[in-house]
């Protein structure tokens, strides 16, 4: 296995598990559950930004580009309290 689909499958993996400790959070009624899941969820985070990092770095991953005013305010209009209704 070459280093590039070791990168991809470590963010893979890390990427689900940001999707389970969501799920878990939101669903734990106990405080001290709940605070330990959030810092797990905080240590996966940090884990993901440095393997994107090394992956940005290694041109591995190619963020999209930035979004442009429209699109960001096309977005923006979409959760204003007058177009959920």
């Amino acid at each position: 296995m070459d280093e590039k689909t070791m990168v991809s499958d470590t963010l893979t993996g890390i990427n689900g598990e940001l999707k389970m400790y969501a799920e878990y959070i939101s669903q734990s009624e106990d405080p001290k559950l709940k605070q330990t899941l959030k810092q797990m969820r905080n240590k996966a985070e940090a884990a993901q930004e440095q393997i994107y990092q090394i992956a940005r770095e290694k041109s591995y991953y190619v963020p999209a580009a930035p979004a442009s005013r429209e699109e960001i305010e096309q977005v923006r209009s979409l959760f204003k309290p007058e177009s959920m209704l």
